[in-house]
């Protein structure tokens, strides 16, 4: 399987988990670019919104995830897309390349990956698994930072729904 092949079915795994029964509640987004138009623009591959839950404190005290898809081991050596900026991080790569760069994966940064497991009704399934969990990133300084991210998020989220 080729890099963009491998980039499309982590991207549509990554999704199903982000979202698994398209509720209009879940706030997420594909390709979120923070300081557009400036000199050194970045791009998230994915971001999700979790508030605790929907009383004002708890959007104000939700977490952010960030998702990088990582589809080859060049892909994770080169200078794109290392974009860790939410509260939890996670690269999304194939089992093959976190094996090869696991004591390269920054000790808060989580990872995900492909895997065939039994269901609760005993089924096989295809589906993302956690391999390692993300640690909370200290976000001290996030406030208007990230309620800039909400907006996309948000935006997103109607036109999933739609």
């Amino acid at each position: 399987m080729d890099r963009p092949e491998t980039t499309k079915w982590l991207s549509e795994l990554l999704e199903e988990h982000i979202d698994p029964k398209n509720d209009p509640r879940v706030y997420w987004a594909k390709e979120v670019t923070f300081d557009y138009g400036s000199v050194s623009p970045i791009r998230v591959d994915y971001m999700r919104f979790k508030p605790v839950n929907n009383s004002v404190s708890g959007i104000e005290k939700g977490d952010v995830y960030c998702y990088e898809i990582k589809s080859s081991i060049e892909d994770f050596h080169s200078k794109n897309g290392h974009n860790l900026i939410g509260d939890f991080n996670y690269y999304v790569m194939p089992l093959e390349v976190y094996e090869k760069v696991m004591d390269e994966i920054p000790y808060s940064v989580g990872v995900m990956h492909k895997a065939e497991y039994l269901n609760l009704l005993g089924q096989m399934e295809t589906g993302l698994v956690t391999a390692k969990r993300a640690k909370r990133k200290d976000q001290s300084d996030r406030g208007f930072f990230f309620a800039a991210a909400l907006l996309p998020l948000a935006w997103s989220t109607a036109s999933h729904a739609a």
